[in-house]
């Protein structure tokens, strides 16, 4: 692969896998975070505008865009401050449209182009605890699956990667008892939560791989697609 790659989220975890991933195949990467080599806020529309045209001046045409970057906010529904679901959603939802936008309408002048978005299971299944990530998820995934049918007539593809409990420093946060990632995997029949037949916990890699896939050429026939990477946690078919 070559050209632009805009990875957001990439200072760990999924994000700065999938920056690796597009540095290892030989593409000029411009890694985004709040604390990145280009520093932005995503929630930020008037920030994202500048950070693309920045990126476009000093790398060159963005080719293709990883919308990573996301926050996670647990608790009870009834009893979610409004801060953390404004929050939510400002990052995981507000954040996708502001980067996408800025970048596909420069996609579409060229009619090429890939964007990708990781989101999670969440959006396709209900989770106790987690109402405020899964509909943010959920927003961003129906988003993107829009995107990619407005832009389908000029060449440009928007795909989905959702997936399950990767082992990044967000997923441990949740570790609280103890346990680590043996009760993910097994499951919690109280919580109506299935564990993950593959028997183990995803690597950032494993994720960032999906996303590779998506944004090379193997998957020019691909677009407006969900691609869950949960090792059969949501016994989708």
């Amino acid at each position: 692969m070559s050209g632009v790659a805009l990875v957001t989220g990439a200072s760990g975890g999924i994000g700065r896998a999938v920056a690796d991933g597009f540095t290892k195949l030989g593409m000029r990467v411009a890694a985004v975070d709040r604390d990145g080599d280009y520093a932005t806020d995503v929630t930020s529309a008037a920030q994202v505008d500048a950070l693309v045209e920045r990126v476009e001046n000093e790398l060159g045409p963005i080719t293709v865009l990883a919308n990573v970057a996301g926050i996670l906010r647990t608790g009870p529904a009834l009893a979610m401050p409004d801060d953390d679901w404004r929050q939510t959603f400002a990052v995981n939802t507000d954040g996708v449209f502001h980067v996408s936008r800025a970048v596909a309408r420069r996609m579409v002048e060229r009619r090429s182009g890939v964007i990708v978005t990781v989101s999670s299971n969440a959006a396709g299944i209900p989770r106790s605890g987690m109402a405020a990530y899964a509909a943010s998820k959920a927003a961003a995934t129906a988003f993107t699956k829009c995107l990619g049918l407005e832009l389908a007539p000029y060449g440009i593809r928007c795909n989905v990667v959702a997936p399950g409990s990767t082992d990044t420093p967000m997923l441990r946060s949740m570790w609280t008892d103890g346990g680590g990632p043996d009760p993910v995997i097994a499951g919690d029949l109280a919580s109506f939560r299935t564990g993950i037949p593959l028997g183990r916990i995803a690597e950032p890699e494993d994720v960032a791989d999906a996303v590779l896939f998506l944004a090379s050429d193997r998957a020019r026939h691909i677009t407006m697609h969900d691609l869950y990477v949960d090792g059969g946690a949501t016994l989708r078919a």
